[in-house]
């Protein structure tokens, strides 16, 4: 079997009840936040989207944490001021368990914007891309990639079209956004590379 372009496997520890967020050809989906520990004592606290039936297979003796694996999907939301990328993951599988936290993904995509490669203040390198991954029905969903150091050097050469495929960890980061009601916090979402190479 072809392994999918898109996947994630992320082990935490529920933040909040699941709420219901749409319905979709009949079927009810809902949302919930997964907060995932990194190794550094920073929390990425992750949106979860899943079917109703996921949830009520949901065995909840079965641990303290709970393991999804699913995709990185993306939505454009135009609710509010212009439209707004919304990133999340669909779970395709959950289930309850112990062990340690865990945040594991795996992309293949092409770039879809021309990478933006800078530097910190205190000259960490950094670049950023946006990969535009094949979804099924001839869909693609457009993630937000970060990679830092000699990766960031690496894949800042490549061009719109080039293809690369690369691993890494979804992450959560705070910010404030001026709006015209004035200041608010908002979380954005990307995914910060471990490895990454055209193909």
């Amino acid at each position: 079997m072809e392994q999918s372009a898109n996947q994630i496997v992320v082990r935490g520890s529920l933040l909040e009840l699941p709420r219901l967020s749409h319905e979709n050809h009949g079927k009810q989906f809902f949302r919930f936040l997964l907060e995932v520990p990194r190794l550094s004592g920073a929390v990425d606290t992750l949106p979860v989207i899943a079917r109703q039936e996921l949830l009520e297979q949901l065995d909840l003796s079965g641990g303290s944490r709970i393991l999804v694996r699913g995709q990185v999907r993306s939505y454009n939301s135009h609710a509010g001021q212009g439209p707004r990328l919304l990133i999340f993951i669909f779970a395709e599988a959950m289930e309850t368990c112990e062990g340690e936290p865990q945040n594991e993904v795996t992309l293949t995509g092409t770039i879809c914007k021309a990478p933006v490669y800078r530097r910190t203040p205190l000259g960490r390198e950094i670049c950023d891309v946006m990969l535009a991954v094949p979804r099924a029905y001839r869909r693609s969903d457009y993630l937000p990639c970060i990679l830092w150091g000699r990766l960031a050097q690496e894949i800042s050469r490549l061009k719109v079209g080039d293809s690369i495929s690369l691993t890494g960890r979804l992450q959560s980061r705070l910010y404030r956004k001026v709006t015209p009601e004035g200041e608010e916090q908002r979380t954005a979402y990307e995914i910060s590379a471990l490895t990454a190479a055209s193909t």
